[in-house]
């Protein structure tokens, strides 16, 4: 009786921490990236389309659709991936280096961040153009210069692709330099003492 009475002191001084390692997130930003990739798609099917044009014969109208909300849910959804992905890549590669020489960023994570960085752009040029398109396009108003526009098939679909490819481009950098630096740190720790 004494002793379990001892043991549960114990357990409630130290509880038990929980560690969040690099791979939790990575599957939260992978994860962010599938549903920026779900909205996009989404998007797609809800998007006005040409038969929603009003045409009074001089002036022209487009009503608000559904995928004015679901692109700017995908354009949340993709910032905060990208967020949490070179949130992990600067904790193991920049913020180390300061404190381990040795440690080097892989030349392949290189081209991943490059490759994450150039489809992030392009992927949010998209995505915004194409968002601001399918809010209401008012009678003299339109969405440039008094002109309405729809936006073209296949490019929410587009911006889908480039969602995943700088997701899991990004991520994957990460994972590959955090992979690099255990590998360091366990060549290190092994290294024949004399």
């Amino acid at each position: 009786m004494m002793s379990l009475h001892i043991n549960n002191h114990l357990t409630m001084e130290n509880p038990p921490r929980f560690k969040f390692t690099p791979n939790f997130f990575i599957i939260i930003s992978l994860s962010l990236g599938l549903f920026s990739f779900i909205f996009c798609v989404a998007a797609e099917i809800k998007r006005n389309k040409e038969d929603d044009l009003r045409w009074t014969g001089k002036l022209c109208s487009l009503p608000s659709s559904k995928a004015f909300g679901l692109g700017i849910a995908a354009l949340v959804t993709f910032f905060l991936a990208q967020v949490i992905a070179n949130s992990i890549l600067l904790k193991y590669c920049c913020w180390r280096r300061k404190r381990e020489s040795q440690h080097k960023m892989p030349v392949f994570a290189k081209v991943l961040v490059f490759i994450s960085w150039v489809s992030f752009g392009f992927a949010g040029i998209l995505l915004i153009t194409a968002t601001s398109m399918n809010r209401r396009q008012a009678y003299r108003v339109g969405w440039l210069n008094g002109e309405c526009y729809v936006v073209k098939g296949g490019t929410y679909a587009g911006s889908a692709m480039l969602v995943l490819f700088a997701v899991c481009s990004m991520n994957g950098s990460a994972f590959s330099t955090f992979k690099s630096s255990q590998s360091n740190q366990s060549t290190e720790v092994h290294k024949p003492m004399g």
